[in-house]
């Protein structure tokens, strides 16, 4: 690719034929055209460039010369627009992301033993051991190639993992898609579980939980989060950076093709038209069985301490690994541009920089471990090429063919790009939306009705049973998996002589979000917090994948500064600190933005996963308790939705001190031994925990709700389909009801007795409303999604 040049003042450049960023595609020249080294551009300073197509706006073009004093190579121009784009350098978030590493107490620290910057944060778990853990977007990719997008996304973030010195221990996914009834949601979602089934399988990594809706909002606007966990002792992290004058500079891996070019500045950072996009060339292609052996290999190599640090090369390609490890480093770094191996010939120094070509890895090696390293590697056969070397200068110079393309302060690429405090204004249709209370909604009146609308939500696309999707991953390949799919988060035994293991949860409601930003990322944390408390595990840290429109939108930009300050108050509130993670701008179509949608994922520990809770009870004659209380909470409910198609009024409160009271008992009650079954209550209420607890392991149960409705002060309905948060129901052998209910009242958390567990009926009752059998529960849960999609694997 060879790039035209100008130097005219930015906002007058003529862009000649160049397709708007919004469909903008690589832009390329005759192959025979003049390499435009860094002599060449001091010389031409008239040429024109179509820094536009690139997704370059004309201030950032201008501040490009600026910094330089001269117009940039076209080879230059790629990786700033790359590295510059908003997917890579947060340009629009940072000013808000501080707050993460800001509103943060010693006790948060504890544990952190890296924390936001490094390609995966880490925690100290004990005995030695730490885990890291990361949760990542790709959404855009995930529309246009599902596949491709999708699996891709799972090998990316795994590399992140691989490159903190960690083995990956298992793999999640946060899913969102369109209509389940529209035509092309299908071929979304069988493209993207394929992708990630595929990728994870074929890795060799177990897929442990996860979570997936369906809702209008995301119809051209998909989200594919991925989220990998790794475990490694504290003596082997290792950071990522260019230090030791000297070193050499190794590319490892896949070889570098015409995939993914542009994929990180053109499309994970602009809108879709309305048209739809046709970016194809920017989705990346992968291939596991590749990746597999690089984890393998760089595992080795951090083994034999052949390597300095080591980058993965996801996200703006050689172009990320090279700036992000100079600057990170000793300042300097000298390559030789020829020397990458590639599966196309025929492609332009520009082009190598940007490709974002999947299973790359960058080594920065001491000459005296070279020979070492170049063993391992062969014995892994893994292709590799020696690029160049780190330099005291200051400077990434970039060769090709003997000529300086790149000559660049590599803190400017990388570091100090632009930072934008983005203009923000309360959205105009927010007063209204929220005086649309659901309180006014009409209630079942009889115990049929009740039956009706219990069903009708059970059967609903987002309560629907998932097994559609996760049958179609390996849970259990590694033999470590302590918990997985459907329970409320997925567990990991770390070490097998002791136990130990982590629990991880992922919950996000774009519902809440779009009522209230603020107090719906609070409920996403508190859901997701309590979530892996009823494992037993107790939360110690978080990661975070925002999803939010276009940051020029000023309505966008209020919803994400609520929503982070939201987070950052309550992991304040909770004591727990935020590892890292991703934003995703520009998740929407035309003018037409998502609902904010901040997914989190919270990481726990448990020191003994023999001692874990699952979700659904299995045994007769246990108690069933209602921990917490319930309120007349329905606005943003999945009830409201489903039945009344309702979006409107304030979400439900959040407490976080109740949270975090909660989870204390609830990892007390595991310790010792008082609890056999644990699930939360979240999106549906009571009625879908119930309904899910019960299909869990096929035992039904007998529930009496009067003293929740007396003590509330509301109706039967509501006390099945409130949303009230910091609610748990649990299950206690009877042998263990005094010492239960002692344990709760010592620790000040509301207990209601609200059943028993009831083998021989299998049905759930509730009494003076309705009776429903497991199997017509378990056949109308499980219809959506194989209505929709084909038959099941395994039912």
């Amino acid at each position: 690719m060879t790039i035209e040049t100008s130097s005219t003042p930015a906002s007058q450049y003529p862009q000649p034929d160049a397709p708007g960023a919004a469909d903008a595609e690589i832009i390329e020249a005759p192959r025979t055209a003049q390499l435009d080294t860094v002599e060449v551009a001091i010389a031409t300073p008239e040429k024109e460039q179509p820094y536009a197509a690139l997704g370059v706006k004309p201030d950032e073009y201008e501040r490009i010369r600026n910094i330089l004093g001269r117009r940039p190579t076209s080879a230059e121009l790629a990786m700033y627009s790359v590295m510059w784009s908003e997917h890579a350098s947060y340009k629009s978030s940072k000013v808000h992301l501080r707050q993460f590493g800001k509103k943060v107490t010693p006790e948060m620290k504890q544990h952190l033993m890296v924390g936001i910057g490094e390609n995966a944060g880490v925690l100290d778990i004990g005995e030695g051991w730490a885990v890291t853990f990361k949760i990542e977007s790709h959404n855009h990719p995930s529309f246009i190639e599902p596949f491709q997008g999708a699996a891709t996304g799972v090998g990316g973030i795994v590399r992140d993992i691989i490159s903190m010195g960690a083995r990956p221990v298992a793999v999640m996914d946060a899913l969102r898609f369109g209509a389940i009834d529209d035509p092309d949601t299908a071929r979304v979602v069988h493209g993207v579980v394929a992708g990630i089934s595929f990728y994870g399988n074929c890795l060799g990594l177990p897929n442990i939980g996860g979570e997936t809706w369906f809702d209008p909002v995301y119809q051209k606007n998909p989200l594919v989060n991925a989220l990998a966990v790794g475990v490694l002792r504290h003596e082997d992290l290792h950071l990522a950076n260019a230090k030791g004058v000297g070193n050499k500079v190794v590319l490892f891996g896949a070889r570098t093709g015409g995939d993914g070019i542009g994929g990180t500045s053109i499309l994970a950072s602009d809108t879709f038209a309305e048209g739809g996009p046709t970016k194809r060339p920017a989705v990346q292609v992968g291939d596991p069985f590749a990746e597999k052996v690089l984890i393998e290999c760089c595992l080795e190599l951090f083994a034999g301490d052949l390597v300095e640090g080591i980058q993965d090369l996801g996200a703006a390609g050689i172009s990320c690994a090279t700036s992000e490890l100079a600057a990170n480093g000793d300042g300097g770094m000298s390559i030789v541009l020829d020397d990458v191996l590639l599966r196309d010939p025929s492609l332009t120094p520009e082009e190598i920089l940007m490709s974002e070509s999947q299973e790359r890895m960058m080594a920065i090696v001491r000459p005296e471990k070279l020979d070492g390293f170049m063993e391992v590697v062969k014995k892994w056969d893994v292709e590799t090429s020696v690029l160049g070397e780190v330099t005291d200068s200051g400077r990434l110079s970039i060769t090709w063919r003997g000529e300086e393309i790149v000559n660049v302060d590599p803190r400017t690429v990388a570091v100090d790009g632009p930072v934008y405090e983005r203009p923000m204004r309360y959205p105009s249709y927010l007063d209204a939306l929220q005086a649309d209370s659901a309180a006014d909604l009409p209630r079942p009146q009889t115990g049929d009705e009740l039956r009706a609308q219990f069903l009708q939500l059970v059967g609903s696309p987002n309560q629907a049973d998932a097994a559609w999707i996760t049958k179609q991953y390996d849970h259990y390949v590694l033999g470590n998996t302590a918990l997985a799919a459907p329970d409320d988060a997925g567990m990991i035994r770390v070490d097998e002589e002791s136990g130990l293991g982590v629990a991880v949860a992922t919950d996000a409601n774009g519902r809440y979000c779009q009522l209230d930003p603020r107090r719906g990322a609070q409920l996403a944390l508190a859901e997701a917090y309590r979530n892996v408390a009823v494992t037993g595990a107790t939360p110690m840290g978080i990661s975070d994948c925002l999803n939010f429109g276009s940051p020029e939108n000023p309505e966008v930009m209020w919803q994400f500064a609520q929503a982070v300050e939201g987070l950052a108050d309550g992991c304040l509130e909770l004591g727990i600190p935020v590892t890292g993670g991703n934003v995703s701008f520009y998740n929407q179509t035309g003018d037409v933005p998502i609902h904010p949608t901040p997914v989190v994922a919270v990481l726990g520990v448990i020191d003994d996963v023999a001692r874990r809770v699952p979700s659904g009870w299995q045994d007769d004659g246990h108690n069933i308790y209602l921990l917490g209380e319930t309120y007349a909470e329905l606005d943003g409910s999945a009830w409201a939705g489903v039945v009344h198609d309702h979006l409107g009024g304030v979400p439900p409160m959040v407490d976080l001190g109740r949270e975090k009271q909660l989870g204390d008992l609830l990892a007390a009650a595991a310790l010792e031994g008082l609890i056999d079954s644990a699930h939360d209550l979240s999106d549906g209420g009571l009625a879908v925990a119930l309904a899910e607890a019960v299909s869990r392991f096929g035992v039904g149960a007998r529930v009496v709700l009067n003293e929740v409705v007396e003590d509330a002060g509301i109706d039967l309905a509501t006390a099945l389909f409130s949303e009230s948060a910091s609610r748990v129901i649990v299950t206690v052998p009877r042998e263990d009801d005094v010492r239960f209910r002692g344990l709760c009242e010592g620790r000040g958390v509301p207990v209601r007795r609200i059943g028993v567990t009831d083998a021989a009926s299998g049905s759930l009752e509730v009494q003076d409303a309705f009776t429903v059998s497991v199997d017509e529960l378990r056949t109308v849960n499980r219809a959506p999604l194989a209505d929709a999609f084909g038959p099941v694997v395994g039912y």
